[in-house]
């Protein structure tokens, strides 16, 4: 119940029923909303930002992924690994050289949308 302290609470002590139950019926299962928290959680890591960016481009190896970011091939790996669990990048081995790319489409498009929504 809000108290009407603070300057984000309304202050009008009336409860909505017909706007709580619309809210009620949109949430999605609880499993769903604590893949999307965890989702989210990975995205928030400013090296996974980085890695997923500079792979927008196109494939690139571990090798180059880490000479463009700074990184050392170790700590490029294991970011990768996290991103690769969280079905956000994919690989494919050629030779002795692995090859890391954004998962599809549905993962370029949320990194442009959020760049549109930070810039604005």
């Amino acid at each position: 119940m809000n108290d009407g302290c603070g300057e984000d609470s309304c202050g009008c002590y009336e409860i909505h029923r017909d706007r709580i139950a619309v809210a009620v019926e949109s949430l999605p299962p609880q499993d769903t909303i604590s893949g999307l928290s965890d989702f989210f959680k990975v995205l928030g890591d400013e090296t996974r930002m980085r890695i997923l960016l500079s792979l927008e481009g196109g494939e690139m190896c571990v090798c180059d992924i880490s000479e463009a970011l700074g990184m050392t091939m170790s700590a490029v790996s294991h970011q990768l690994r996290v991103l690769r669990d969280a079905n956000l990048v994919k690989n494919r081995r050629e030779g002795r050289v692995m090859y890391y790319r954004l998962c599809d489409d549905h993962v370029r498009t949320i990194i442009e949308t959020a760049i549109e929504h930070v810039v604005e």
